[in-house]
């Protein structure tokens, strides 16, 4: 009878150690917080059981940090288009001590803690095409975001991490340069990407060289406002960029070429750009590149999300 007691407390010690603590954020004051940083704050450090944020229907105009600390939060907004995280910081933004911002000091929302996913939020830079101006930077390990849209012009989504897993499932994101990039590992699926006008190029990947998978966009949607044909998928930020796209969608906007090694630099010596079994105005693989590649039916088998992810299967 003790022994089964004692393997019941034991339970009920790890059903309570694991369980989902939630909070919740109102502007009208009928949450736990009025603000999303508030909340963030109240998480406990090193958690590790799910700490959930829902976020109630209101524009947010915070610098929002998420530090290493503060793992496995979810943060759930009450509708994408009404739940909106905003700044409007950017690069050359003067900081208190007279010096510009720069790029990575220019972001909405900070994630640092691993284990961090967000539905149904808006990310937005509101600063306008004044040159870099993230909408999120990323750092952590395995981040995930489901039904979320970012929002911004230049840089609006920073993969920072270095040899860490980022997860994008039907998202929205536009931009207009560079849109997405950065060093991680990051998988796009059934993702609405936008090429707003006055850009030129979607990613600009930073992939290190030890890292086998880079960005890669599963059954995404690629559009725009930008001219016909003007749009580069991606170029290499550092040497051994990696970003793959297999059975996407490509609008007009993306250029015969497909690709740029970034202003004549040698970059497409080492840099791997390929498509497989895409289809739109925008595949043209008869006119690509010749240093980018068209996969067959066996390179393509690597590219599934467990063998990207590297076993991590983010859930909703």
């Amino acid at each position: 009878m003790k022994k089964l007691l004692l393997i019941m407390l034991l339970i009920a010690g790890f059903d309570q150690a694991f369980a989902v603590k939630r909070i919740t954020v109102a502007q009208d004051g009928s949450g736990d917080f009025k603000t999303v940083q508030e909340a963030v704050n109240a998480v406990p450090d090193q958690s590790k059981s799910i700490t959930e944020i829902f976020v109630k229907k209101g524009i947010y105009k915070e610098r929002i940090v998420v530090p290493i600390a503060k793992a496995n939060i979810t943060l759930v907004g009450e509708d994408v288009k009404n739940t909106v995280l905003t700044y409007d910081n950017y690069a050359g933004k003067l900081d208190t001590a007279g010096k510009p911002l720069g790029t990575s000091r220019s972001a909405s929302f900070y994630v640092y803690a691993n284990g961090f996913t967000a539905k149904n939020i808006t990310f937005e830079n509101s600063a306008g095409p004044v040159g870099q101006a993230l909408a999120i930077y990323v750092a952590g390990d395995k981040a995930a975001f489901f039904g979320c849209r970012f929002l911004g012009f230049q840089d609006t989504i920073y993969t920072n991490g270095k040899g860490t897993r980022e997860y994008y499932q039907n998202c929205y994101i536009e931009g207009t340069t560079d849109f997405i990039f950065g060093a991680a590992t990051a998988l796009f699926t059934n993702c609405d990407i936008f090429c707003k006008k006055g850009g030129m190029f979607l990613s600009a990947a930073s992939t290190l060289d030890t890292t086998k998978y880079g960005y890669v966009f599963l059954h995404c949607h690629i559009t725009g406002d930008a001219p016909d044909h003007s749009f580069s998928l991606g170029r290499p930020w550092r040497p051994y960029a990696k970003v793959v796209y297999l059975y996407c969608d490509l609008g007009k906007v993306i250029s015969y070429e497909g690709w740029s090694n970034w202003h004549g630099t040698e970059s497409d010596k080492t840099a791997y750009y390929a498509e497989y079994k895409n289809t739109g105005a925008g595949y043209t693989p008869e006119k690509r590149i010749a240093w980018s590649h068209q996969l067959n039916d066996d390179e393509a088998k690597i590219y599934t999300p467990d063998q990207i992810l590297n076993g991590w299967e983010p859930k909703p």
